[in-house]
Order: structure tokens, then sequence, then C-alpha cells
């Protein structure tokens, strides 16, 4: 059922490879560019803003990984959701929530939002089908489901990406959402960002079947893997899944190859790699870099006009940044409401 890899989880180095005319437009692949560069200086900026006490709490920075949801991203089609773990600020910009909105949010104030009650972990969009960040490892594996079970039980064409970790991957209800969206194809999209580390524990030394796209076959789950490094083999993948579930064949799992930069969360030190590895992925395997490269090497565009889109980017998290520090704190009040409580 499930298909075998058919490109390398860590991509040779761009430059020693001749560069194909890539499977886009000028206009799609400098979108592409501007997408990925907008959630790199923005998690950059958060993790300064970390730094300096303006972000409380948990912070699990998205760097290295933005081909992941700026590939699916491109996918979709109106009125797909997605949903994801505690590591979602990529997540919601590639969708286009606001920088200043979710950077207040980080800093809790507000005009974030979930109006600074959820922090970097909790923060939803309705209006853009965006249903949250979940610091319950697994849940929105479960919580994907059913909103993939919402879809189905309308009978519209709707799909739903769940997004999770590697580690997750491991968890008892990760299994029993298969199970059920096997058994009522649902169309839902399991998509397993493997940033090889879990929370600091290496794949092969938690996990017994490391092919986690093959996590599903005992329930008659496609599954395929693909280079989480490159936007556009995301993309078709994507596309692929998206195809599947739309038709009606139930869920797909979608392990994408992909790697973190810095540790699980802010406060990780990640010991557990060495520096040398961190450098060679970014050296040899970046995302960024790697559409930079497309980009030049196909005419489409040049240094300069990269350089301007850089400075524009930067502009707009800075204005980010200011926009959450001068945002009132909540009124005191608002730790009554969104509660359940008995009479």
């Amino acid at each position: 059922m499930a298909k075998p890899a058919t490109s390398n989880p860590i991509r040779k180095k761009a430059k020693t490879r001749k560069l194909a005319k890539p499977n886009a437009t000028p206009d799609e692949l400098l979108g592409y560019y501007r997408d990925m560069l907008l959630i790199r200086r923005f998690e950059e900026k958060a993790g300064q803003m970390y730094g300096m006490g303006l972000i409380g709490g948990f912070c699990h920075l998205y760097i290295g990984q933005e081909a992941v949801v700026t590939g699916i991203q491109a996918s979709m089609e109106e009125g797909d959701a997605f949903i994801t773990t505690y590591r979602d600020h990529g997540h919601m910009l590639s969708l286009g929530m606001e920088p200043r909105g979710v950077m207040a949010e980080l800093t809790g104030r507000r005009d974030g939002y979930s109006g600074g009650k959820g922090g970097s972990m909790h923060m939803f969009a309705r209006e853009k089908n965006f249903y949250g960040g979940h610091g319950i490892v697994g849940a929105s594996v479960s919580i994907g489901a059913g909103l993939a079970f919402a879809n189905s039980y309308l009978g519209n064409s709707e799909v739903t990406f769940s997004f999770f970790g590697d580690g997750a991957s491991n968890q008892g209800q990760v299994y029993e959402s298969f199970n059920m969206a096997a058994l009522w194809k649902l169309p839902v999209i399991f998509v397993i960002e493997n940033n090889q580390y879990a929370m600091g524990t290496s794949v092969a030394r938690a996990t017994a079947q490391t092919k986690l796209y093959r996590r599903g076959e005992a329930f008659g789950i496609s599954g395929s893997q693909v280079d989480g490094m490159d936007v556009l083999a995301v993309r078709d993948a994507a596309k692929k899944a998206a195809t599947h579930a739309r038709n009606g064949k139930g869920p797909y799992i979608l392990e994408v190859m992909t790697y973190r930069y810095r540790g699980h969360s802010m406060s990780d030190p990640a010991k557990y790699r060495t520096r040398e590895e961190v450098n060679k992925v970014r050296s040899e395997s970046d995302p960024i870099n790697y559409v930079r490269d497309l980009l030049i090497d196909n005419k489409i565009t040049d240094e300069d006009a990269l350089k301007e889109i850089d400075r524009e980017v930067k502009a707009i998290v800075t204005e980010a940044a200011e926009f959450a520090q001068q945002s009132p704190e909540p009124d005191p009040a608002e730790l009554y409401t969104d509660i359940l409580a008995a009479e």
C-alpha cells in the first residue's frame, strides 16, 4: 500500500548538481521564496524577543522547516483546513495570518490572535481555517480526524492537513485516529514533519519502524515520503495526497523529511547532536537557499532584487515586534472568560 521514498531525506548540496528547471512559474517561485523568508525572519526575531524576556512560557521555532508549510499551503484549495502542534508560527504565517497579530500573541498582548491568552502554542484563526496549535503531543491528529469527519458528514470536497512530528507518531491516540480515519475513509492528510530528533532523541533510537509513512499500512492507509527541504517537491507530494483524499479514497500519510536548526524549544541546548551536523545541513540543504539558487540559475531575478525582498520582510517583522510591544496587556477580567465553570 505504502510507496517507497523517491527522494533523499537530506538533499545533496545544490551547487554540486545541475539545478533543474523549476516546475513553477517565476511568480510562484518568488512567492515561495518570500513566504519562507518571512517565516525565517519572524522566527529569528521571536528568538531574540524570547531572549530579552518579552515572550514567556514555551517557544518552539520553525527555522529550517519553512519549505514544509509553504509547499503544503501551495497545494491547498478553498475551504481546506490546517491543524498542527505547538511548533506553529510558520503554519500561521503561511496561511496569511498577520505577523503583528501572531507576534502580539507570542508576547501575551490583547491584540494577539487569542487575545494574549494562548501564547506561542495556542492560537487560532477560524477565518483562515487554522484550527490551532496544540500543546498536547498528538492532539492535532485526533482533532484533525474530527475536522475531516465534519467534512465527510457535510459531503463537501474539503480536506484537512493534520500536522504532527516524528516523536508524536509513537503516541497511542495517533493509531486510534488512523483506525477511525481509515474505517470511515475520512478526507485527511496526516503530515508527519520528521525533523529527525523529536524532543531530543533521534528517530533511530526511539522508533522501531523508521519509515514513518508506512505507519498506516495495518489500516490500509496509503503513504509516501518526500524531501521536506524542497518546497516544490513538498507541494507536488501534497497535491497528490490531497487528490487521494478528495476522491473519496480516505486518509493519506505524508512523511516530510526536514530538519530544525534550533533546539526543540528555546530551553533546549541541543547537545544530542553536533554543531558540525547542523552546519552541514544548513550549507547543503537549506530550503531557502535552494529556491534562491533556482531563481538565480534560471535568471528569474538577481541578487539585488532578493536583497530588496529581504529588506521588505525584515521591515514587516520589525513592525510586528514593535506593534506587539505597544499592544496593551489583556484585562485581568479575561482570566474568567473562555472557561468552563461549575455553578
